[in-house]
């Protein structure tokens, strides 16, 4: 596909492309981060669908991401999940980060279940807490409406008062509840990566604010709640930030801590799409 398509016109040949090879109504949108991609694989899939056979999709170069959508039922709610996600650090413009989540849009699903690996800023917590995404900080990577509105999806000046729904957030708490998984919550902050960030760069979030830092997710709830989508977010902390820790940061140790944590992770995504479902219905 020709570099030259605006963001609107590669949104829906993209659409075009993915509808020529799917045939299914998903309810739920569901992004999974470091660690998580198995529980696709876990789910009564139905149909997926490669990156790479969308015409003009960008492709997602990290290891541990997949990259496919896998359309089907988790424990019968219908679902599409993207198995990888593409990042802003990958070279890619930051309206290409937030296709995806456009193109579940016009799938047809209703609400959107973000999920990441993140760095801690609140020194309460630890390694392997999960925590509820209340609120975030995206000041510092553009934003993915920035250029011609899509007016198909949403206003020009979108509301932002509430990016994370009350409701579906209270339908996260009470699946913790059930499971008995301690849920923190927070504020996250998302820069553009690939580095880790400095001492100084992990003070300056905990002063704005922040409670856990990563390099997606932000972006995204943006594009969603533009598109009238309702969002809720969860990630795992899956380190402490630099300068709370002094252990130096590495990818693998993100990999190996969102891992340890996924049997946890996947049960409170399970309970949360269950609960969820029932508010949407």
């Amino acid at each position: 596909m020709g570099t030259n398509l605006s963001v609107k016109e590669k949104l829906f040949s993209c659409y075009q492309s993915a509808k020529s090879h799917i045939d299914f109504s998903p309810e739920l949108g569901i992004v999974l981060g470091s660690g998580l991609g198995a529980l696709a694989d876990e789910i009564d899939i139905k149909e997926t669908l490669s990156y790479s056979e969308i015409d003009g999709f960008p492709v997602s170069t990290v290891a541990g991401h997949k990259g496919r959508f896998v359309f089907g039922y988790m424990d019968g709610v219908p679902v599409v999940i993207m198995q990888g996600r593409v990042h802003y650090y990958e070279g890619y413009p930051i309206t290409d980060t937030v296709l995806p989540v456009r193109l579940m849009k016009l799938f047809g699903i209703k609400a959107l279940l973000l999920t990441n690996a993140s760095g801690s800023l609140n020194r309460e917590f630890k390694a392997g807490d999960f925590m509820l995404i209340k609120d975030h900080i995206m000041n510092f990577v553009p934003s993915p409406l920035v250029g011609a509105n899509i007016e198909e999806l949403g206003p020009r000046f979108p509301d932002m008062s509430e990016v994370y729904s009350k409701v579906l957030s209270e339908c996260v708490r009470q699946a913790a509840a059930d499971a008995e998984i301690h849920l923190r919550e927070g504020v996250y902050v998302q820069l553009t990566g690939p580095n880790y960030e400095t001492p100084s760069e992990v003070n300056m979030c905990r002063l704005l604010g922040g409670d856990a830092v990563g390099m997606s997710t932000a972006a995204e709830a943006v594009a969603a709640r533009h598109a009238g989508l309702k969002v809720v977010g969860i990630s795992c902390v899956s380190n402490l930030g630099c300068g709370i820790s002094d252990k130096p940061l590495s990818h693998v140790e993100v990999m190996e801590a969102a891992d340890k944590a996924a049997p946890k992770f996947k049960q409170l995504i399970r309970g949360s799409v269950a609960k969820i479902h029932s508010k949407l219905a």
